[in-house]
């Protein structure tokens, strides 16, 4: 189960961007491309795991929030959402210039007071 590793890297992270206040970390929002190849509840549960495992952190709460794959049309120069696999614009052009939905990252971390 890769999740795990995925949630320990996101606590390695914030441990060497806020070494400081590492401890203190009251909620983590994570944003997760429909592309790169997670589950939220997979995700949540090894979350859940790790904070049984590291007490310090019982409290903290993680948010995934899911971005939509936006996709550029070099024909009509716009972006579309792609729905149900299609990637194909409304002006009838197919596109596989992804601008969005592969991505992985810590989008906010709030701090106990």
């Amino acid at each position: 189960m890769h999740e795990i590793a995925i949630v320990k890297d996101i606590f390695k992270t914030l441990e060497q961007t806020y070494p400081e206040t590492y401890e203190n970390i009251d909620k983590i929002t994570v944003q997760a491309g429909l592309l790169c190849n997670i589950q939220p509840i997979l995700i949540q549960n090894a979350f859940e795991a790790f904070v049984l495992e590291e007490t310090r952190f019982k409290e903290t709460e993680l948010e995934i929030e899911l971005l939509p794959i936006i996709a550029h049309c070099s024909q009509c120069e716009s972006q579309f959402e792609v729905r149900f696999h299609k990637f194909v614009c409304v002006c009838g052009q197919s596109s596989d210039q992804i601008v969005q939905g592969e991505e992985l990252r810590i989008s906010q971390v709030i701090f106990k007071d």
